[in-house]
């Protein structure tokens, strides 16, 4: 376990069968459709990796950056789109990767972005669900696990960019964050 770990959350078998399950859900409901899963970056490529190697039925995949963080600890509430997808998602059936749904804005946001678009559906998939910050109505149609309110990294997660590559889930300490 890294240094500035206080407790390790999901661990990488957890994070496995994670991917396994959601992956054999959307295979079957996702059968015979048109699947474009978009992975939001930074945060969801490690999950988005893992998961899509677990969909048995063809797909295509691409990609979005957002922000509405920056390097603090809390969403700013504001939805700054980077990297916008190089894929028209019309006629597609779209399923959002996200690593993590807590307050629901940045995905509420992109939902209703992504609708005017034109695709046949939209979806969401999510490692981690954290219902305790919720501000929005919006849910998850696929959810990893459900965490508590805790501030976490690894598996894609970061705090000012860093931890992204620790292979779980782990409570970051207070001492680090400045809480």
């Amino acid at each position: 376990m890294h240094k500035d770990i206080e407790e390790i959350l999901v661990n990488e078998e957890e994070l496995k069968n994670i991917c396994k399950r959601l992956g054999e859900q959307i295979s079957r409901d996702y059968l015979g459709k048109n699947l474009l899963i978009i992975g939001i970056l930074k945060g969801s490529c490690v999950f988005m990796s893992d998961l899509i190697r677990y969909i048995t039925i063809p797909c295509e995949i691409d990609f979005m950056s957002v922000s509405s963080y920056g390097n603090g600890v809390n969403s700013s509430g504001v939805v700054k789109i980077v990297k916008d997808l190089d894929t028209s998602i019309e006629g597609y059936d779209v399923l959002i990767a996200e690593d993590i749904l807590d307050t629901g804005r940045t995905l509420t946001h992109l939902t209703k972005l992504l609708s005017q678009r034109n695709p046949n559906s939209i979806k969401v998939v999510t490692c981690l669900d954290k219902p305790d910050r919720r501000v929005t109505s919006l849910k998850a149609d696929y959810t990893g696990t459900v965490i508590p309110d805790r501030f976490i990294v690894g598996y894609g997660l970061d705090y000012a960019q860093k931890y992204r590559n620790l292979p779980y889930i782990g409570i970051l300490k207070p001492e680090i964050y400045g809480e």
